[in-house]
């Protein structure tokens, strides 16, 4: 048996639990153990973000000792997985502690979901079923800084009872960007008021993404919008089975 240690992310402990909740449903339906260090905390991204590099290798240090005991580390979260993986680094290497950098050059790979279940399960039909209209948002960081490519996309068209559809300028930054969105407020909303419209465009019942973040930006404005189009993390999607089967969460998230 497979077993992974969950990173569950800022964003989601705080706001999103639900989707923490998914990914352990999903992850032990095909068979992997699922731990949770509960010594972990903030990945240490919001501080390198915004320049303060030093400020962070107290996260970075907390990362290595949380998850230092397990094969693998899985995050809902293509902006978090990408910090670990590329910005720790960078942060050790500033610090000069050379006992820091060997540590994040030791640890355990850390996978975004998608890449967890497609590269490493060898899994795309995860068993799920979800009879909607979707369209997917791959967000900047798991397009960008992870690559993570057609995964999510794959792992949708395999979930039984979905449409798949394709959203207008999928590339295109929704504008949230962390504090880029209190920064620079204007251009945010106008970078996610564009996003929203092209959701809107798809025909698309759900909007689905690997970032509650995003989600929450996006979801803000068509909520405002009253567009009746909900947002949902892709480990929700592909925990829902039918509402007879022995794990069903179908009914919950339809309710989001």
């Amino acid at each position: 048996m497979s077993s992974v240690g969950l990173m569950v992310t800022c964003m989601n402990d705080a706001l999103f639990p639900g989707t923490g909740r998914a990914v352990v449903t999903l992850l032990r339906r095909l068979g992997v153990e699922v731990d949770f260090p509960a010594a972990q905390t903030c990945c240490g991204q919001p501080m390198v973000n915004t320049g303060y590099l030093d400020d962070a290798v107290p996260l970075v240090r907390n990362h290595l000792e949380a998850f230092a005991e397990c094969e693998a580390v899985v995050v809902p979260s293509g902006s978090c997985a990408g910090s670990v993986r590329h910005q720790h680094r960078m942060v050790a290497q500033r610090s000069g502690d050379r006992g820091l950098v060997r540590a994040v050059e030791q640890a355990p790979p850390v996978y975004e979901l998608s890449e967890y279940l497609v590269d490493v399960l060898g899994v795309v039909d995860v068993g799920a079923y979800f009879p909607h209209r979707v369209t997917y948002h791959p967000t900047c960081h798991s397009l960008r800084m992870l690559g993570v490519g057609a995964r999510p996309a794959r792992l949708l068209q395999a979930v039984r009872g979905l449409t798949l559809l394709e959203l207008p300028a999928a590339t295109e930054c929704c504008g949230f960007g962390g504090t880029f969105a209190v920064k620079n407020a204007d251009t945010s909303v106008a970078m996610g008021s564009d996003k929203a419209r092209h959701v809107r465009e798809s025909g698309a019942e759900v909007l689905v993404a690997g970032d509650n973040s995003c989600l929450m930006h996006i979801g803000g404005m068509l909520s405002r919008e009253r567009s009746g189009i909900r947002v949902m993390h892709l480990a929700e999607i592909l925990a829902s089975v039918e509402p007879t089967g022995p794990a069903s969460i179908a009914k919950e998230v339809a309710v989001r």
